[in-house]
């Protein structure tokens, strides 16, 4: 009987494997999906193709060439890289959406999965990006016609590392001296 509890567990555990795995395709899919992104069956895409050839003479109509904006727009849809790319639009405009005297002092960083991180150029400035953050935000949000931006994260200036040496003094150190 041993060897019999052994392969009933044993296909009990394979069981629990694919359920899992299949859990994990569908959570793919889905957020594929919400990204934008499909994919065709292979056989329905193959028809398509045969049909489209079959179509296909010379002077009939749906023979002109289509717009390169739609070929890089259907791309951008599929790979779901239209967020990232409205982002880029707006931090390449810094200056003119956030103002010069923002812009003067702050520069953006990185931005994933709506936390925009910028670079305060001081700690004053850090502090007061960081009270004006709901105000920045909604500025970016109106460029985009959106919200994209839930988050704004604010980096201060990287200080100089005093800890050098053989010798330390333990103590406080520096602070708030480089920016």
């Amino acid at each position: 009987m041993p060897e019999h509890e052994d392969e009933s567990t044993a296909a009990a555990a394979a069981q629990a494997g694919a359920d899992l795995a299949r859990e994990a395709m569908e959570r793919a899919r889905a957020s594929a999906r919400e990204r934008g992104a499909y994919r065709t069956a292979p056989r329905a895409a193959r028809k398509q193709l045969d049909q489209k050839r079959r179509e296909s003479q010379p002077f009939s109509p749906g023979r002109d060439p289509a717009p390169m904006s739609d070929a890089v727009d259907a791309l951008l849809r599929r790979m779901g890289w239209n967020e990232q790319i409205e982002v880029s639009g707006v931090t390449g405009r810094w200056r003119e959406v956030v103002g010069d005297q923002i812009a003067d002092h702050c520069e953006p960083q990185s931005f994933d999965e709506g936390v925009l991180t910028v670079k305060a150029d001081s700690t004053a400035w850090a502090t007061q990006l960081g009270i004006m953050s709901g105000q920045i935000r909604h500025r970016i949000n109106e460029e985009f016609g959106r919200d994209i931006v839930r988050e704004l994260n604010v980096l201060g200036p990287t200080a100089r590392s005093w800890s050098r040496g053989q010798r330390r003094v333990p103590g406080r150190g520096p602070r708030d001296t480089y920016g």
